[in-house]
């Protein structure tokens, strides 16, 4: 009974394969090795996307019971520049990425965690009714080796996150943080220095 419902289940996983495969491709994303993903992978890329070695999106809520609310998805504007080092893994995460966007190596995002390096929309009223893009403030995010991101959290415009470092589930991440520390809360707020019990070599 359970190698029939495998193979009722085969062709469907196939066809999933198919449609992140040409997601991928038609995106134009460059990869070193093709990514695992688990579910549908929501592709919009209109500038450069660089996926490193061992990368994993859980696009499925079946895939992370932490309970994800929407699917993976990567958006690259004009002229943008998205980088995600190897071994990253990814979980209902949403990256919109207007500018550069880069993750470092071995970097865990819990569920629904969003990424966005613009604002938008202008500040200005003025500027907002008449749909003035110019006016609308987007500065590069960098997020470094090793940092584990919290679930739901929301990291904005430049903002860097040093390596190591971990962000507490629910944050929204609004200016710099140093390496090896931990943040949480609305505004993040540091919390304490990590202990680092070991060192590992670079990847």
């Amino acid at each position: 009974m359970s190698t029939l419902l495998l193979l009722l289940k085969a062709p469907g996983r196939w066809l999933q394969y198919i449609r992140n495969y040409v997601a991928i491709k038609r995106g134009r994303i460059v990869y070193t090795q093709f990514p695992e993903i688990h579910g549908l992978l929501i592709v919009n890329n209109n500038g450069y996307c660089q996926l490193g070695y061992g990368v994993t999106f859980r696009s499925s809520p079946y895939s992370n019971y932490v309970g994800l609310s929407k699917k993976c998805s990567l958006f690259i504007g004009p002229g943008a520049r998205l980088v995600i080092g190897n071994h990253a893994g990814l979980s209902g995460t949403t990256i919109y990425c207007a500018n550069a966007i880069t993750i470092g190596h071995h970097v865990n995002f819990g569920g629904n965690v969003c990424i966005w390096d613009t604002d938008f929309h202008p500040l200005g009223f003025e500027d907002r009714r008449a749909h003035v893009e110019s006016s609308i403030n987007t500065v590069p995010v960098t997020i470094g080796d090793d940092v584990f991101v919290g679930a739901n959290t929301l990291i904005l415009k430049g903002v860097t996150i040093g390596h190591r470092s971990v962000i507490g589930a629910g944050s929204v991440v609004t200016k710099s943080i140093p390496d090896d520390e931990v943040w949480a809360g609305n505004p993040a707020r540091f919390i304490k220095k990590m202990v680092l019990m070991h060192k590992l070599a670079a990847v």
